[in-house]
């Protein structure tokens, strides 16, 4: 039997029970999020009720009649792939309200928790969710395990503060096909855990899943072959701007329907769209975002990628190393409850001087570069100078590489370890 991994996310899991009176945990397919929530229960000093609307019955009575649905279970209760019943969210909100008058003016008893909702299509429900359970809902997001979590180390947002990054565990250091070993595992559990799946099987079967219960509930899809291409394209352009009809030449489609079926890639949690950094200081700032994979095993096979040897020494070595830096970047963030959309961007202009990363934290801006090279030089740092445009006070800058320990490039610039992501 697989033994449970402990996750980041718990802790901020545990900081909205009882205070919030439904928590939504949203993320990909086989991440774990039944799996959190499972672990939730078991380890829970109140019982807590489970239901899976992936059950075809279940998930019909719950779209017909959901207060009679509502009604079979007590509360608090687990609802696993929730949008498949978006018609749930008025009688719960209806539910949490009395629960809340009952405490202000009946008995008194706490709400607490009364229901944990999950969801792999966010966007069908996300509307709903906040215009229906405003003031009553906590959300979480949870992707597959971060470097931090497989070591078992504590993790921290990462915050590129030299002298935080200077007292902040380092997570081992590994060899370069190590570390390609890893990026072309990816992140999922099924992968990861210690009796894992085959990885070409695993994705090859998460392909097909994907397809079948997430894009098809969306939209009509005629040529599921199309899809495939489509996403495989995408898959070869992360790290890259997003530009939909270069997509939409490569593979046949129109460029209304890129835009389409990226937006189903972003809310399903496939993919992250990087914003681009301006403000009305910036005159020639690019503003199209980069296109980023969130587990980049996914990304290598949709790629054609089937060992690491071959991706390190492909021209897609690059784009994946930063594609992997970037995700656990976010993950950092989302793994604390914290939105990395307000916090993390990229910069780019019309000069073609570009910032793989600008991390917004305490009021200051930290740009970070990303190179696979143990000895980047200092013509890496030289676009950090285009902050001083921004007209917000600036950290120290970082390049985040393969050196074994921080380095200074000069008073306010360093080379840093991938380990200390």
């Amino acid at each position: 039997m697989k033994k449970y991994k402990n996750r980041t996310i718990e802790n901020s899991l545990n900081s909205l029970i009882d205070n919030c009176p439904i928590i939504m945990i949203t993320g990909p397919r086989q991440v774990g999020k039944t799996t959190l929530l499972n672990h939730l229960a078991s380890i829970s000093d109140k019982k807590i009720n489970y239901v899976s609307l992936d059950n075809l019955l279940i998930r019909n009575q719950a779209i017909e009649d959901p207060e009679l649905f509502l009604r079979n279970y007590e509360t608090p209760l687990i609802i696993d792939e929730f949008q498949y019943a978006p018609e749930l969210l008025s009688y719960i909100k209806i539910n949490v309200d009395k629960a809340r008058k009952n405490e202000m003016f009946g008995d008194g008893k706490n709400v607490g928790t009364l229901y944990y909702l999950t969801g792999s299509q966010i966007f069908q429900t996300m509307n709903n969710v906040s215009e229906s359970l405003a003031g009553r809902i906590g959300i979480l997001d949870l992707y597959g395990f971060s470097r931090r979590e497989l070591e078992n180390l504590e993790e921290p947002i990462f915050i590129p503060d030299i002298n935080l990054l200077k007292n902040k565990e380092k997570i081992k250091t590994e060899t370069t096909g190590k570390i390609f070993k890893n990026i072309i595992d990816g992140s999922y559990p099924e992968v990861k855990n210690d009796n894992g799946r085959n990885r070409e099987q695993f994705y090859e079967s998460y392909i097909r899943t994907y397809i079948e219960r997430d894009v098809r509930t969306l939209i009509n899809i005629k040529d599921e072959n199309k899809f495939i291409k489509f996403i495989s394209a995408v898959a070869a352009r992360t790290a890259q701007e997003y530009n939909a009809f270069d997509i939409a030449n490569d593979i046949g489609i129109d460029s209304k329907t890129v835009d389409e079926w990226i937006s189903i890639l972003r809310n399903t949690n496939l993919i992250y769209m990087l914003q681009a950094y301006s403000n009305n200081n910036i005159k020639k700032a690019i503003k199209r975002p980069k296109i980023y994979f969130m587990d980049t095993g996914l990304a290598c096979y949709l790629t054609g990628y089937i060992n690491s040897e071959t991706l390190e020494k492909s021209a897609y070595n690059g784009a994946i190393f930063e594609t992997y830096i970037i995700s656990e970047i976010i993950k950092s963030y989302t793994n604390n409850g914290k939105n990395p959309k307000t916090r993390l961007y990229y910069y780019r202009d019309t000069n073609q001087k570009e910032i793989d990363l600008l991390v917004f934290y305490d009021n200051k801006v930290y740009p970070i570069e990303i190179k696979k090279s143990a000895n980047p030089g200092k013509i890496a740092i030289k676009n950090f100078e285009v902050v001083k445009n921004f007209g917000v006070e600036i950290g120290n800058g970082v390049v985040l590489c393969m050196v074994e320990n921080i380095i200074a490039i000069d008073d306010n610039n360093y080379y840093v370890p991938i380990e200390y992501i």
